[in-house]
């Protein structure tokens, strides 16, 4: 598995953390190119590491949908509708 993937996440984390530490303009532009670091190092991910992070997010994705239902429910009063 080739892990090409890495050098762009390492440079989007390391200029991650320099947006957080600084309070200039660079902040900016070092958030834009860790954004666009990120994005290209999940492009570059094995499949097997895309599908887990899409396995991830859809599991996220359905908790917190449940979760907003729940509380829908509970302000309006009403039955809940099934998922399927």
């Amino acid at each position: 598995m080739p892990l090409f993937f890495l050098i762009p996440l390492c440079t989007a984390l390391v200029t991650g953390y320099l947006f957080k530490k600084s309070n200039d303009e660079i902040a900016y532009l070092a958030g834009v190119f860790a954004a666009i670091s990120l994005i290209l190092s999940l492009v570059l991910a094995p499949w097997q590491i895309q599908f887990g992070l899409l396995i991830t997010v859809l599991i996220i994705t359905n908790r917190l949908l449940q979760k907003n239902e729940f509380k829908q429910t509970e302000t309006t009063g009403k039955q809940p509708r099934e998922i399927k």
